[in-house]
């Protein structure tokens, strides 16, 4: 990418922006942060995952498009039409070629701290002016995303956006079945809060058995912790067991998914599962 230059007005074509979403699963929330000397502080984004671990976490396409550029730190660009380019860096892994067609929600690879210490994601989005048919650090624009217009300062709150990103109708999450292995057998609740609740609304609801199964959706909630090891997340599924008055419908801890390691809760083939 060319060096930085002063920030210019945004394009009058702004309307034909394309629907560009939160870079990231649908369902996950991060926090939008800057810094002074960001250059321009207001129009770069670091994205910051919340309820989860930035170190490892799938990077998607904010909107169809092709990938153009490759460049370093662990970085690519991707030509959505119209004149509309969008810039992510950070990532360890990726996992797309120049020339391939993407659409929205599709994996582009894995956040790692290429070029960095912590690890977020560095998110821009650009407007090709000139019409040379490429998205360059001058023609950077206040980026918006799910609607909403972002113009950060290092000095105000920064704020916190879900991922609305491929979800579904409505922007929620897409209905469907997600397939898990579980290492033990685990306790099933009618809450997601409720580790040494001794309520009565907080009675075991039975038993989802050791193996594979399906799940339907995470929340967040209390920590389920067994040395250093822990997680917030619980799933909602069907158990197979159920207790004596009891529902079968019931949230079990992430913990038992420990494959994917602290505070992850993914399907077998490593995709986030949606909230409920």
């Amino acid at each position: 990418m060319p060096a930085a230059a002063p920030a210019a007005a945004a394009p009058s074509a702004a309307a034909a922006r394309p629907d560009f979403r939160l870079p990231f699963p649908c369902g996950q929330t991060w926090q939008l942060q800057t810094y002074r000397g960001h250059a321009p502080d207001d129009k770069k984004l670091d994205m910051y995952r919340v309820g989860g671990a930035t170190l490892g976490a799938t990077v998607v396409a904010s909107a169809a498009g092709t990938v153009t550029e490759f460049f370093e730190p662990g970085g690519l660009e991707i030509n959505h039409g119209g004149g509309w380019f969008t810039v992510y860096l950070h990532m360890d892994r990726i996992d797309v070629r120049l020339g391939q067609r993407v659409a929205s929600g599709a994996p582009l690879g894995r956040l790692g701290l290429k070029g960095t210490t912590a690890a977020h994601l560095h998110y821009e989005q650009l407007y090709d002016r000139n019409g040379d048919n490429d998205g360059e650090t001058d023609e950077m624009v206040h980026p918006v995303i799910q609607g909403t217009e972002y113009r950060l300062s290092p000095d105000s709150a920064f704020p916190r956006v879900t991922s609305t990103n491929a979800c579904g109708g409505g922007g929620n999450p897409a209905p469907g079945k997600y397939w898990v292995d579980t290492f033990a057998d685990a306790t099933g609740y009618a809450s997601a809060d409720c580790v040494g609740d001794s309520r009565p609304e907080c009675a075991p609801q039975g038993t989802l058995l050791k193996g594979t199964h399906y799940v339907l959706c995470k929340k967040w909630g209390d920590e389920v912790r067994v040395g250093s090891d822990h997680n917030h997340w619980w799933l909602l599924t069907d158990l197979d067991r159920v207790a004596p008055g009891g529902k079968g419908r019931a949230y079990v801890s992430a913990y038992y998914l420990k494959r994917w390691g602290d505070d992850e809760a993914k399907d077998n083939d490593g995709r986030d599962i949606p909230l409920c």
